[in-house]
Parts: C-alpha cells; structure tokens; sequence
C-alpha cells in the first residue's frame, strides 16, 4: 500500500526545560554517588516514563516522608521540581533525614515573591490551579490565610479581600500565558494598587512552548502534544494548539495510545512535547508516523534556548554521562 503524504511540523524548543532536565540529573547523580536506593517525593516531574526510568535505576517513589523505612533513613530523598510547603523540610530535618531539593529554580523564585509580597505587608493573590504540586508548595511558604488562590476571571470578578489596597500577586509558573493575562486584567481593574511580582512568574520554557505551537498549529489536520494528563503546562499546550487553529489536538503519553485508524488521512501534523516529556518519545512517536505515512520533517522554531541550572552542591563533582541520561534522551 502506497504512503500517503505527510508533512511533520516539530515544535522547537519542546520537552525537556532546564529545571526538568536538573531535577531528573539530581535523582541521577545521588543513585550515582549514595546508591540505592534514592527515594523521591512524589514524581519528580509529570511524566510516567521518566519516573519508570528512574525506578529502573534505584529510585523509590514515596508520597509522604514516613513511608521511608528506619533502615534507609541515611539514604537521601528528593523534593520534586514543583517544590514543597516549608513544612516538608522541616519535617525531613526532624526525621533526620539527608534530602536534596529538586525544585526548579524559577519556582523557588515565585516562592520568594510571594514571601516579599507578605514581607511588604500584602496578601497574596496566587494565580494557579488547586490542587497541583507547585501551588500547594508556594501556599506553603507562607502562613495559613496569608494566601488567596485564583483560578479563573470568574473567581477574579467575585473575589473580596480584607484590604483590597494592599495586595501583590503571582502566578504557578506552567499557566496558559493568555488565560492568566485575562485573570491578571481582571484583578488590576477591580484592584488597581494590585502590586506585580518583581519578575515575570510564568517560566521562560511555558512561554516559548507556547509560542512555538500558536505559530506551528495553523492549518495542522492534527497537533500531538507529547505530556502526562497530569502535567499542567502539557495540558496548556493542547488548548493552544486548538486555540491557535489546529483542526484538532490531542496529548498522548506514549506511542502506543496513537489510533491511526481514527487519524485517518492527515496532511499537515504538528508535534511538541510538555516541559517533562523526554525526547525518545517525541522520536517514538515520530517513527510511528513514518511507518505509515511519507514523512517530511520540518522544524518550527521560535526560540533557542541555552538555559543550565547547576545541580545541589553535594552532587556537582559527579560525572555525569551521555550514557546516564540516555534512558530519556536517546544515543
């Protein structure tokens, strides 16, 4: 049977982002270093194939501290990249347990700026979804009823603070940068002494992620997003996606989850992957086009980015390998 046409846009950049990529490295480097096993707090990122990956090296996945047994209490835990409330050190430290905070350095600077709005005597307006990892570790930096969660402009038309001229806000970091710019507007039109962050909360990598696939999505018969359901940035890619004028979009976590009878006969895919989507899956999915399709590959890129966040000052002298990292970035 002959194969149809098919034109293939990749995204760039797509998958992996620094703070991704460092938090993966750290779970690495301390299997490399301590041995195993390394236990982890909750997933390290949002990706069911990255956490089996690191499963298969050593890595034992825990949702809360007491599950690690006496035996392991010298073995190191790591703290995942979507941070936590400042009770789980603190509970590590009365546990004495060694841990290693994976936490992506952009969240961190969300925690900070949500602290200085408190210092500086405001409530804290956080812009975010309830429930996810990465809120409820920046609501946990600061004292119970310092913060009010925000989701939506709904929320934002309805809300009534105690002292609505002495408020500062931020945002999780992987939102939908035109649904949080609407909630944003909102806020300052009711509240205009809103005070903003020092910076930009929304992370680098969601921003580019997002304007690749708006500029690569017009006239896709499909677009695949390659993120687990639970990954909110991933989850933003596809709405975008639709948004900016795919005929349709989808996540999909793996290759196998593809039912090419109910593609049908496409002409123009588009592909991109969530901050935590490893790259040997983006190729896997890719591949399975290939075996049905004649497949052109072309890159739209709207952005390089060349961003290194620094591993924990215990690990920074262990090498680490092509080899080492190979389980989700491919030879």
């Amino acid at each position: 049977m002959t194969k149809g046409p098919l034109t293939i846009r990749l995204c760039g950049p797509r998958g992996f982002c620094a703070g991704v990529d460092r938090a993966i490295q750290i779970v690495v480097l301390a299997l490399k270093r301590y041995g195993a096993p390394v236990y982890v707090r909750h997933e390290i990122v949002h990706n069911r194939y990255v956490v089996e990956g690191l499963e298969a090296l050593g890595a034992v996945f825990v949702e809360e501290l007491d599950e690690i047994p006496a035996e392991h209490r010298e073995q190191p835990v790591v703290f995942s990249a979507h941070g936590v409330p400042k009770s789980v050190p603190a509970d590590a430290e009365k546990r004495n347990l060694f841990y290693l905070d994976a936490t992506c350095p952009l969240v961190s600077k969300v925690h900070k700026q949500a602290m200085r709005h408190q210092r500086l005597g405001r409530h804290v307006v956080l812009i975010g979804h309830a429930g996810h990892p990465e809120v409820i570790g920046t609501m946990g930096q600061l004292p119970e009823g310092a913060v009010s969660l925000i989701e939506t402009v709904e929320e934002a038309e309805n809300y009534v603070p105690a002292d609505p001229d002495n408020l500062g806000y931020v945002t999780q970091t992987t939102l939908s940068v035109e649904d949080t710019a609407a909630v944003i507007a909102k806020l300052q039109e009711r509240f205009p002494k809103l005070m903003a962050p020092a910076a930009d909360s929304i992370c680098y990598a969601t921003t580019n992620r997002q304007e690749a696939v708006s500029a690569a999505a017009p006239g896709c018969d499909l677009f695949i997003i390659v993120g687990a359901p639970n990954s909110s940035n991933s989850r933003r890619l596809v709405e975008v996606a639709r948004r900016a004028g795919a005929s349709d979009a989808i996540l999909v976590q793996r290759a196998t989850e593809l039912d090419f009878e109910a593609i049908g006969n496409i002409g123009t895919l588009g592909i991109s992957a969530g901050a935590s989507a490893p790259e040997v899956v983006v190729n896997e999915i890719i591949e399975a086009f290939r075996a049905r399709f004649d497949a052109r590959l072309e890159l739209a890129e709207t952005a390089i980015e060349n961003e290194h966040f620094l591993v924990n000052r215990e690990l920074r002298d262990m090498e680490l390998t092509v080899e080492d990292m190979a389980f989700v970035n491919g030879r």
